[in-house]
């Protein structure tokens, strides 16, 4: 199954570079975790609009960088809308002192991270999902 990755935007004048390559590096890290791909949205939006998601449908009154929804009932198959404060990104990439493209790039494989069954709870977990960013990053063609 070759499925699709799709990106949206809400409330931002952002528009995400190099699409083919970026969804590439995705499915491939998805693939050699053993999972299949039917359908990744991406919807980068506005640090107003995913608060007012987090509020909504997570009852969280706090600013976050992403929300991952998982639709799939097959823990096997990826199919899920995630959601990414490009306001966020933007602090983490300055106050971090990482490029902007590649703080988004950590963003995104974190919330297929969490898909795949990583978790960010403890500290243990955290350090586990960063190194795990980190090898994922690696591999992307940048």
């Amino acid at each position: 199954m070759q499925g699709s990755i799709e990106f949206f935007y809400e409330e931002v004048e952002y528009r995400f570079k190099n699409l083919s390559k970026s969804a590439k590096w995705i499915k491939s890290i998805i693939q050699s975790e053993g999972f299949q791909l039917k359908h990744l949205n991406y919807i980068l939006c506005s640090d107003t609009y995913l608060h007012d998601i987090n509020k909504e449908y997570l009852d969280h009154d706090t600013y976050t960088d992403i929300l991952t929804f998982n639709q799939s009932d097959d823990p096997t198959l990826i199919e899920s809308d995630i959601y990414i404060s490009i306001d966020r990104i933007l602090d983490n990439s300055e106050n971090n002192n990482e490029p902007f493209e590649k703080e988004l790039h950590r963003v995104m494989i974190h919330g297929v991270l969490h898909l795949i069954g990583f978790n960010d709870k403890t500290p243990e977990q955290k350090m586990l999902m960063q190194k795990k960013e980190d090898t994922c990053l690696s591999l992307h063609d940048w």
